[in-house]
């Protein structure tokens, strides 16, 4: 048995190029999507926006469904939990200067394939590859002082 996460896939098209936003996770550093456990009151697609504005400092609007799942080792002290991630597209529309976890993480842009290279989970790589391909052209973008 495994415990449920939520995660959100943010994107941006630039000059006609889809981007993925990854962050660093706290502990191990490595690259990683936004995500988090189940809240109170909030859909799977919520929470995973909340996730994003949290850890990567981006707002917009997850799709409500999914477009994939992947599972992963969460490191907790020194036991480890499995934990089945369901992952949500998420259009960026802005991107704030200003974040809850900006000390603690580290975020950056990358082309697609290059953030699917990135990440350490090939279920996760996999959902980067494939769920951008059916990104629409120009989702609209804008820059936040927040």
């Amino acid at each position: 048995m495994s415990a449920m996460q939520f995660a959100a896939l943010p994107y941006r098209v630039v000059e006609g190029r889809t981007e993925v936003l990854l962050v660093t996770s706290r502990e191990t550093r490595r690259w990683v999507i936004p995500k988090g456990w189940p809240m109170k009151g909030k859909r799977p697609h919520q929470a995973a926006t909340r996730e994003a504005f949290e850890e990567a400092g981006v707002k917009g609007e997850a799709a409500p469904a999914p477009v994939g799942g992947f599972t992963y080792w969460k490191k907790l002290g020194r036991k480890r939990l499995l934990c089945t991630v369901e992952v949500f597209l998420m259009a960026v529309t802005a991107e704030l200067k200003v974040w809850p976890e900006r000390r603690q993480r580290k975020r950056r842009w990358f082309p697609a394939e290059e953030a699917a290279a990135q990440v350490e989970e090939p279920g996760l790589a996999a959902i980067i590859r494939e769920s951008v391909l059916s990104v629409p052209p120009e989702p609209k973008s804008s820059s936040d002082q927040g």
